[in-house]
């Protein structure tokens, strides 16, 4: 199920015979609503490393035809991929980050507590290292400050420790051996969420280096955005809305002289002016229907 996706389109602001992005495409249903907002001379580049995900986005943009170019390739990569197509720039590009329902949901993954299923984690299944591999393998010291950093985790070092304590005597090898040694950890369940929850988001994004290819996307894409076009980003973690809204921030600022300098030396002009003072949050309608859009932040630019 998309997410905010009558948010997405407005911030998008599509138009007639322009040439757009779909980093993360998912179930294609933020793709859909891109194209027929184009309609009838519009594009759309869609774009995830999910193998599940581009056979549905193939099967859904089918009667688009032409229109719609599915690649498997990663975000972070949206420059050389248009680039590879001949396209110099686009009006538009939407990336939703996080996993789909699709991942969470399907069997064998491994991305949910709620399933039992070897660890593996990978959104691109080409990719050798997987989550079986970081919780065997990972140093304690390195455990510890994934689950802080990326997960937030309170009792990250104490996890850390029990966990190589753990595959000393055997691998840890399926979701629910990671998850019942993390619950461990609490005597009394979280109101909102479940134990386990920040130690499986901090181990999905280290094992897909998931903040380094949204850095690169952020970057690449300023690159290959025209003038009047819009970038749109839906987030589900605080560091990557963090690193959202202050690649924006940086992009819209002009001059860095420091204060006391009677008049601007550096030259610097800003490239684009920021649409969203403060981030769009799903309205009480969405989080209703749809719980996992509960996190999202939508924060969009225009570049000048």
């Amino acid at each position: 199920m998309s997410v905010m996706p009558l948010e997405a389109l407005r911030y998008l602001d599509c138009e007639r015979g322009g040439v757009y992005v779909d980093g993360t495409v998912g179930g294609a249903g933020h793709s859909v609503r891109i194209l027929e907002a184009s309609f009838p001379s519009g594009r759309l580049v869609a774009m995830d490393v999910d193998e599940d995900a581009i056979e549905e986005a193939k099967r859904v943009l089918r009667p688009y035809g032409e229109k719609a170019i599915v690649v498997r390739e990663n975000y972070g990569n949206i420059k050389t991929v248009l680039e590879g197509l001949g396209i110099k720039e686009v009006s538009g590009i939407l990336l939703d980050l996080g996993v789909s329902s699709h991942q969470f949901e399907v069997d064998g993954r491994g991305f949910s507590f709620m399933r039992d299923a070897r660890l593996d984690m990978r959104m691109d299944t080409r990719q050798t290292f997987s989550a079986f591999e970081l919780i065997n393998e990972y140093a304690a010291e390195d455990l510890k400050r994934i689950f802080r950093e990326y997960g937030e985790e309170r009792f990250a070092g104490p996890i850390a420790r029990a966990i190589v304590r753990e595959r000393a005597v055997k691998p840890i090898e399926t979701t629910d051996e990671l998850s019942r040694l993390v619950s461990g950890f609490y005597t009394r369940r979280p109101r909102r969420i479940h134990p386990a929850t920040r130690v499986f988001q901090a181990v999905r994004m280290e094992v897909n280096d998931e903040l380094a290819h949204l850095r690169r996307a952020l970057e690449g894409g300023m690159e290959v955005l025209r003038s009047n076009g819009r970038f749109v980003v839906i987030s589900f973690h605080s560091l990557e809305d963090r690193m959202v809204k202050l690649a924006f921030k940086r992009y819209s600022s002009g001059c860095e002289c420091p204060s006391d300098f009677p008049q601007c030396v550096c030259g610097k002009e800003p490239l684009a002016r920021i649409l969203t003072k403060k981030a769009v949050r799903p309205s009480p309608e969405e989080t209703s229907s749809n719980p996992r859009s509960r996190s999202a932040k939508l924060r969009a630019l225009e570049k000048i």
